[in-house]
């Protein structure tokens, strides 16, 4: 069966991540291309539906990314939202101007007849989530307006006989609470998508996919023993098998007793077809970071020891061609890459190789997928499900999980505490399957007092979050009894720590990590 397909074009929007996760929660493919994507290429892939995103823009700046004409008489369903539905109106004929009042954050939404595709089963009146300084002060002949708000009088509009479809608002947030029917709507009746893909049909088409881009070459990956590394070994384990060599480095910013836990999976013992070497680089990137505390210098820092670690090790294995790594979607969004997005922080795994590094490429299979999908696929590529389900961890490893510089005596606390936390968490029977609970040591150092002694030492923070798609996160309401418990044994026991804080910033405005 043909693969039924949505392509979303990007225009700049920081949501365009969220749009291609709601139409896979659809159970249908989708893709995010840049907006300048050829009207050729467009029509060559054949989707069943497109989706433009938002933008920080203005339509009518001249500057301001746009399209052809041609996009909207393609033969497929078209879904403009924010900024893509006032460039629909922009480049259809309508008019687009700077609005009187700017619409930020939950806005009442007014549904104008209740016999649009777009908007069937949504009440009469709702909410949305709007961010817009411009809005459609007219819109295209042929076009129909569907709804409005108190100060945007056309928040949605359609033209049928086309299939164009445009709302001014985000429906793929969860502030937006009827949005996920909408987008279904467009999806599954409006695009007429069977909802057919699984991840069992993303197996098969990546192994295949691999196979012919690799051909024979020799692929080295950075297998850190997190989720996202490991789902990549194993998938180009069965895509390749003994093609495939998996660099374990122990750069000293692992979790307690991780190393032993990855090598138990995929070394000699394991049950994955692939070459597997372990590297002890712990002293080369204590050396680097000494005296490093900006975090995003440590974070280059580790990502170039990295790649150097593994050029080293593969001129000593022997002829490699490709680089592999874990990068899933929220890595490639945070860094900016492939879109206008601003660069929240930079990813070790994400934007290429360094200059003069011997591999002729990178292998990404992971690239186009949220955490729980990868979740989903690494059991049925027969990972262990106590991996697969294992906290997830950066690859820089602890340097983000530490305020200030790096040291082996403060990765001891952090490894210690975060074993208590993760033994406590268990005891009291919590669910840490739908977010990330860590422990991070801040860089405050404040007196305490131990017996009779006074103590002058670190701060440990117990992170706990709660997220689908680790684009936003919320703080998880721990059990007083449990976070008590974990103070206790981590004062009493973690030479170094006095003090013990619950962290309950959401993401945003701060990031999951500590750094």
């Amino acid at each position: 069966m043909e693969q039924e397909t949505i392509l979303i074009l990007d225009f700049g929007g920081q949501y365009k991540q969220l749009i291609a996760r709601r139409v896979r929660e659809c159970q249908v493919y989708s893709e995010i291309l840049p907006h300048t994507t050829p009207i050729a290429e467009l029509r060559a892939r054949a989707p069943k539906g497109i989706i433009l995103t938002g933008g920080p823009n203005s339509v009518y700046d001249p500057a301001s990314p746009t399209c052809s004409a041609e996009l909207f008489s393609l033969g497929v369903p078209v879904l403009g939202i924010c900024y893509g539905a006032q460039l629909m109106a922009h480049v259809l004929g309508g008019q687009v101007a700077p609005a009187m009042t700017s619409e930020y954050g939950g806005t009442a939404l007014f549904i104008d007849g209740n016999d649009s595709p777009l908007l069937t089963d949504v009440p009469e009146e709702t909410t949305c989530w709007m961010s817009h300084t411009d809005r459609i002060t007219s819109a295209p002949s042929g076009f129909t307006v569907t709804a409005h708000t108190p100060d945007c009088p056309i928040a949605a509009m359609e033209d049928r006989t086309r299939d164009l479809y445009a709302v001014q608002f985000h429906p793929e947030v969860v502030h937006t609470p009827e949005g996920a029917t909408m987008l279904r709507r467009f999806v599954r009746q409006i695009c007429g998508c069977q909802g057919t893909w699984q991840m069992s049909s993303f197996v098969e088409e990546q192994v295949q996919a691999l196979r012919q881009r690799i051909g024979t070459k020799r692929v080295l990956l950075a297998l850190s023993g997190g989720v996202d590394s490991s789902v990549t070994a194993a998938l180009l384990s069965r895509a390749i098998g003994q093609q495939l060599t998996c660099v374990f480095v122990d750069h000293g910013l692992l979790r307690k007793n991780e190393g032993q836990q990855v090598k138990a999976i995929f070394g000699l013992e394991g049950d994955f077809d692939l070459n597997f070497v372990g590297v002890d680089a712990r002293d080369r990137f204590f050396t680097a970071l000494k005296g490093v505390v900006d975090p995003e210098q440590k974070r280059k820092i580790i990502g170039e020891q990295f790649i150097h670690t593994f050029e080293e090790t593969a001129n000593q294995l022997g002829e490699m061609d490709l680089f592999a790594q874990g990068t899933i979607y929220p890595d490639v969004v945070e860094s900016g890459a492939g879109s206008d997005g601003a660069v929240i922080k930079s990813h070790h795994n994400v934007g290429g190789l360094p200059k003069g590094i011997r591999f002729e490429g990178i292998v990404e299979p992971l690239r186009t997928l949220f955490k729980d999908e990868v979740r989903e696929l690494g059991l049925e590529l027969g990972l262990p499900r106590a991996l697969v389900y294992r906290q997830p961890f950066p690859g820089p490893g602890l340097g983000v999980r530490i305020a200030g510089e790096v040291t082996p005596e403060k990765v001891r606390m952090v490894q210690e505490a975060d074993a208590i936390f993760q033994e406590e968490l268990q005891r009291f029977g919590i669910d840490t399957g739908s977010g990330q609970f860590f422990a991070a040591l801040t860089n405050m150092r404040s007196v305490g007092v131990m017996g009779d002694h006074r103590t002058y030492d670190y701060a440990v923070a117990l992170r706990a979050v709660l997220t689908s798609d680790y684009m936003t996160a919320t703080a998880a309401r721990l059990p007083y009894d449990l976070l008590d418990a974990c103070m206790t044994r981590i004062v009493n026991t973690v030479p170094g720590v006095n003090r013990v804080l619950y962290d309950l910033t959401s993401k945003p405005p701060a990031t999951i990590e500590l750094e």
